[in-house]
């Protein structure tokens, strides 16, 4: 019986022994290394040199190949209106003489889209066909309290005043709706992110019988003021005038006759009653 106790208790030892080796082994064992192989030791991206503002150039200037520059870009956030040098490889030559439809911040990409090529200034450059530009004196007082800018959408009211009894009356009508302005006084667009403050002379941007009505309220009104439309109220270029005040609604061969503020209508020809 002890001779079974004592091969028990040896065996026992010897377990306890080889179990103590492993696990010596295992805590002096040194970590394996991993190795990660890299391309430069930065993950490699595709780029593409795009054309961008080297300035900020604002509304109308005339662009020089000094002003811009050739900055790398991700690939894959070239847009397809963008001006890279593999399409173009002298885009920087030719930006000379383009017109800047719209202010390019510096770094900006420049694209075709914002750029006017025109040897007759930037106002004629950016009206579309068949459109006109004409200046007009308007109420400083009345006009949106010096928040009107370039590209907003604007009402023309007339004011006139006449005589009612022994007190002065007034009439208002508002001539022309929708309008968009092309500029205030000489400025084109805003100014450091504020309001340009409303001057004496707004452009605005008519078609010829447009161009009309307003040439006719000019002569007829006391007072123009301009009022500033809403943008859910200007979306879209749909816009009316007042036609009847150059004969919208008259017969054919009769032309409108505008004296002391009053008008009528006159056939072509009847030249006594253009003396009444």
């Amino acid at each position: 019986m002890k001779a079974m106790r004592l091969v028990i208790m040896a065996g026992a030892l010897v377990a306890a022994g080889g179990a103590g080796l492993v696990a010596m082994n295992l805590a002096n064992r040194e970590p394996e290394q991993v190795i990660v192989e890299k391309d430069g030791g930065q993950p490699r991206i595709e780029t593409e040199e795009v054309l961008v503002a080297g300035q900020d150039i604002a509304v109308g200037t005339n662009i020089s190949p000094d002003m811009v520059s050739w900055q790398e870009w991700p690939k894959s956030a070239v847009n397809g209106g963008f001006v890279t040098r593999s399409s173009k490889p002298d885009g920087d030559a030719q930006i000379k003489g383009a017109i800047a439809r719209s202010a390019f911040y510096q770094g900006e990409p420049i694209r075709d889209s914002k750029l006017v090529r025109s040897d007759r200034g930037y106002m004629s450059a950016i009206l579309p066909a068949g459109q006109r530009a004409i200046a007009t004196t308007i109420s400083t007082e009345t006009s949106a309290g010096g928040f009107i800018l370039p590209n907003d959408r604007v009402d023309v009211i007339m004011t006139r005043r006449f005589k009612g009894g022994n007190d002065d009356q007034f009439i208002t009508e508002t001539v022309l709706e929708n309008i968009r302005v092309l500029a205030i006084d000489q400025s084109v667009e805003e100014k450091d992110g504020e309001s340009v403050v409303v001057g004496e002379t707004a452009t605005l941007q008519l078609t010829p019988r447009q161009a009309e009505v307003l040439t006719v309220a000019q002569q007829m009104a006391d007072r123009l003021a301009l009022t500033l439309r809403s943008v859910e109220d200007s979306k879209g270029d749909q816009t009316n005038a007042a036609y009847h005040l150059i004969g919208g609604e008259r017969g054919a061969g009769t032309v409108r006759i505008i004296k002391y503020g009053a008008s009528k209508d006159q056939l072509l020809g009847d030249t006594d009653s253009g003396n009444k």
